[in-house]
């Protein structure tokens, strides 16, 4: 199942639209480039340096449902080359994501990196586990200091990934990164 994410996204309705505008031919190219399943150090560094991510499920009624996860940077940890997961935390308890992969495993998580206009769209198969159910992961995805409590442990089986166009991304600085900024032109590290 692990593949070029090109199998999972240019269903034929896709394809069809793209012969209309015009860019099959450039695509059709894209999906015999290799498989893009495995993650890669730049990969790896990208996710664990993020502090948030948005995830999209599917209820059983069909509607997608899309979801911000955050917390310190790094929470989402690549497990291994082809898994990632994160503890977490309790939230305002509509547990629609939850009720979603329950029902329907196929997620798709979206990592953005707003100063660098970088973006890395991840298709997955998601599994939850409660959070006593597995000690040596929870010790391993346990974030420290972080005043949240954990519900679960969310792990992300990957199945296809690509690194999107970075055109039209708004560079978004977080209070830490500006003043760090500050920092470093007072200092002339820059």
């Amino acid at each position: 199942m692990d593949q070029n994410f090109t199998k999972l996204a240019f269903t034929d309705s896709v394809k069809e639209v793209q012969q209309h505008y015009g860019t099959r031919d450039s695509y059709s190219k894209m999906e015999t480039s290799g498989d893009r399943f495995t993650l890669t150090f730049n990969e790896r560094s990208f996710i664990e340096s993020r502090d948030s991510f948005y995830m999209g499920t599917v209820g059983e009624n069909g509607w997608p449902y899309v979801q911000f996860r955050g917390g310190p940077k790094g929470f989402l940890k690549v497990v291994d080359n082809t898994t990632m997961a994160y503890v977490d935390f309790r939230g305002n308890g509509q547990y629609i994501s939850t009720g979603n992969i329950n029902e329907n495993n196929k997620t798709s998580l979206f990592l953005m990196d707003y100063p660098s206009q970088r973006r890395l769209k991840i298709w997955v198969e998601t599994s939850i586990i409660k959070a006593d159910e597995n000690e040596q992961l929870l010790k391993q995805l346990q974030v420290d200091d972080y005043k949240a409590r954990v519900e679960r442990i969310v792990t992300f089986k990957v199945r296809a990934y690509d690194w999107n166009c970075p055109q039209h991304i708004t560079p978004r600085y977080t209070l830490d990164e500006i003043e760090k900024f500050k920092n470093d032109i007072n200092n002339d590290t820059l």
